[in-house]
């Protein structure tokens, strides 16, 4: 794991986890700076259930998990309020209409950007799919309403699972241009989840999984 500087936006310390009577992770320990970073690893690594645990959506067996200083243990809402990460494939917001989802954001995100989510449905031709609901969408389409969350959202910490996964070209395009811009945020932390590192996107850490 290569370090940065920077003062986290996340610290992680002991981090354990099992699952199925195996232990994923055992005094995990690291700290995500401002920028983009990533996980690697391949199918079964642990990738997305990491992220899900950083989110407080699973709970660790140890460790102590921070955002800016705000703990989960001890104020697991604030907490919750500091990170976005959804489930790739959830079905929490099937019954939905996608643009409803969207509209939900600004009463779980205290930094919610309501014009960065306009340029983002435009960016990501999601105005024809606005009013379906969400099952209705294509895995690709329904990635994209998730990126277009992530990105509103304005939390401190953003988590995104195989980001490129499923995606046509010039979303692809657009997503590595919001990553590129990301990478050079001052305050604001981006983690990916992949096999591979994004082209064209500078690191501040990778964690090997």
């Amino acid at each position: 794991m290569n370090a940065d500087p920077a003062d986290p936006v996340l610290h992680v310390k002991g981090l354990g986890f099992a699952w199925g009577g195996r232990a994923l992770f055992n005094a995990l320990s690291f700290d995500i700076p401002p920028g983009v970073s990533l996980v690697r690893g391949g199918d079964g690594s642990g990738k997305s259930t990491l992220l899900s645990l950083l989110a407080g959506a699973q709970r660790a067996s140890s460790g102590t998990l921070a955002i800016h200083g705000i703990g989960l243990d001890q104020q697991h809402d604030a907490y919750r309020h500091q990170v976005f990460w959804i489930d790739p494939q959830t079905e929490a917001h099937d019954a939905l209409a996608a643009g409803s989802y969207l509209d939900s954001l600004s009463h779980h995100y205290p930094r919610f950007n309501g014009e960065m989510l306009a340029e983002l449905v435009r960016g990501f031709d999601l105005g024809p799919h606005l009013s379906k609901p969400m099952y209705m969408l294509s895995t690709g389409s329904r990635r994209k309403v998730w990126l277009a969350a992530a990105f509103a959202a304005g939390t401190p910490l953003t988590l995104i699972d195989q980001p490129f996964a499923a995606l046509d070209g010039p979303s692809r395009r657009l997503l590595r241009e919001l990553l590129q811009e990301a990478a050079e945020h001052p305050a604001r932390a981006w983690l990916l989840a992949d096999h591979e590192a994004p082209e064209g996107v500078p690191l501040k850490i990778t964690i090997e999984l």
